[in-house]
């Protein structure tokens, strides 16, 4: 089949091109059209064969309802059996614009557009070229995206062809849809009134008229296995490119540092406006408090992830108010549901001997669970490590022990002698020590923890603060910290001072902290202070 191109910029100039378009339409034809939300995939809704021609076109499932487009409130009498006063309500408020109304079937509509239910969606686009086209054919358009069913929906006709040519009979070369994405699709055949497709319109929009207006489940979450939808695009993965998408539930730093772990060859990451740091290559996806930018892009930043080689592309999960809730819809479907969900990670750090394994206790009860990263410096030193090998290299051979363990007093007492070994040390240690921590967090993301507790003395100087969302440090006096350490670690007053010059001042950690415990020798009014912490970080 040859797809003619017509284009359409201006209703008067390119009029005999909408003539054509109402003349295939008319004939039975299939016409991908411009509307303000996505292209989409017109016939006449009366038509029987040309209804089964729109899903043999796109490859759609035969129970995934079409939605019909009308041009004037007229059109609505030959489309459905009852019009009720919200509804005119809603239309009057909302319409023309980005907005489906699910009412009861009309009789002239054939159950092939409604997937055989007695209900239809009907909408009246704002886009003036799909108004006109409707107007002059006076025919109701039964209009899906214009694409290959399951694959992101086309905003612009150079998407429908893409998808399209050869399949169909003629596409309108007009504007690119502004919206986005599809419209937002509710239902008054239930009570109470339903939203079912989130989109142009918000929820917050719609309660002005309709205050009960509950969610559908499935506008967040895959519906059951066998269940009857009654809008499209909620039964099956939808709006996916041939890229696998997954999302990630986390903030910035945190979705960064995960993105850059998992970084090789064909990996992606979808990044706001602003957003850098990134080990792979990234698509810009709109601003990160502006999520109509954000819906803006969504289908063509999805094709452009084909277009680049993508393989594996990784999404952060947006905000879910407003427009959001859109993005956030269409995301989850183009990742088929696949959703990783960070856990929360509180960094705990302080100078040595200030108490941290008490307040390490203590928030294994509030669920977290404990990575040590003094453990991790162990793993990263055992017997025939290459960092040991390094270390050796560094602070001499006579640090490993003859049996091929480390002296870790002599190592402390050669790296903490001076600043410039302190610096050697970290700058060996820190980044072993990170890639095992690294590794712990991956561990306990897939294992389903939702709580970590990162204890870190080195906190800031590693770089692991970026991957905590709060931060906790623990202070005590000098003389009860070498008291401490002295009994902890078996040490001499030299070797314990020795370690305690090399440490962070107090003022360091309450400049770079927002939570500052004081440990005294009362261990209850510490203990206390612990507990009162924690409870806030649960809020």
């Amino acid at each position: 089949m040859l797809t003619e191109r017509l284009k359409v910029l201006d209703l008067e100039k390119d009029s005999d091109n909408l003539n054509r378009a109402c003349e295939i339409l008319k004939n039975g034809g299939l016409v991908g059209i411009p509307t303000e939300t996505v292209y989409g995939l017109a016939a006449s809704c009366f038509d029987e064969e040309a209804v089964a021609n729109i899903f043999k076109a796109k490859g759609r499932p035969q129970d995934n309802p079409l939605i019909v487009h009308i041009s004037d409130m007229e059109m609505l009498e030959d489309v459905v059996s009852e019009v009720s006063e919200k509804a005119l309500e809603l239309a009057g408020k909302f319409w023309p614009g980005p907005l489906t109304i699910i009412m009861p079937r009309g009789e002239k509509i054939p159950k092939e557009v409604s997937a055989g239910l007695e209900t239809v969606a009907v909408r009246m686009p704002s886009h003036p070229v799909a108004r006109e086209l409707i107007g002059r054919s006076r025919l109701p358009l039964a209009a899906p995206s214009a694409n290959l069913s399951g694959s992101p929906s086309p905003i612009t006709a150079e998407h429908v062809l893409s998808d399209l040519d050869g399949r169909i009979d003629a596409v309108i070369i007009s504007d690119k849809s502004e919206v986005g994405v599809e419209s937002t699709v509710v239902s008054l055949c239930c009570q109470p009134p339903k939203l079912l497709r989130p989109g142009g319109i918000t929820v917050e929009q719609l309660r002005e008229v309709l205050p009960d207006i509950a969610v559908d489940k499935a506008v967040l979450a895959e519906p059951e296995k066998g269940a009857t939808v009654a809008s499209p695009g909620m039964k099956y993965k939808h709006y996916a490119p041939k890229a696998r998408v997954v999302l990630v539930d986390a903030g910035f730093e945190k979705f960064k540092s995960f993105v850059n772990k998992n970084a090789e060859e064909g990996v992606f990451a979808l990044k706001f406006e602003g957003e850098e740091g990134f080990k792979v290559p990234t698509v810009l996806f709109g601003r990160r408090d502006d999520a109509a930018s954000q819906a803006a892009l969504l289908f063509d930043v999805l094709r452009t992830l084909d277009e680049r080689g993508c393989k594996l592309c990784f999404a952060r999960v947006p905000d879910l108010e407003g427009v959001g809730l859109a993005v956030y819809n269409r995301l989850i479907r183009a990742a088929a549901f696949r959703v990783i969900k960070l856990p929360k990670i509180i960094g705990l750090t302080g100078p040595t001997g200030s108490g941290k394994t008490e307040f390490s206790k203590i928030a294994e009860s509030f669920g977290y669970t404990a990575i040590d990263c003094d453990r991790s410096a162990r793993l990263v030193t055992e017997k025939g490590s290459k960092t040991l090998e390094i270390l050796a290299d560094c602070f001499g051979g006579d640090i490993i022990l003859p049996d091929g363990s480390l002296d870790r007093k002599l190592l402390a007492k050669r790296a903490f002698s001076s600043e410039e070994n302190t610096e050697k040390l970290n700058k060996i240690m820190l980044p072993a020590v990170v890639e095992v921590v690294e590794d712990q967090i991956a561990e306990c993301s897939e294992t389903g923890v939702e709580k970590i507790l990162l204890d870190a003395p080195t906190l800031f100087e590693s770089g692991l603060d970026s991957r905590c969302d709060s931060v906790v440090a623990v202070l005590a006096p000098k003389d009860l910290r070498r008291k401490r350490i002295i009994e902890r670690d078996n040490l001499t007053e030299e070797q314990a001072d020795i370690r305690l010059s090399a440490g962070k001042s107090e003022e360091f950690y309450k400049q770079k902290t927002s939570h500052i415990i004081v440990n005294s020798e009362d261990i209850e009014r510490f203990r206390a202070d612990i507990n009162a912490v924690l409870c806030s970080l649960e809020d």
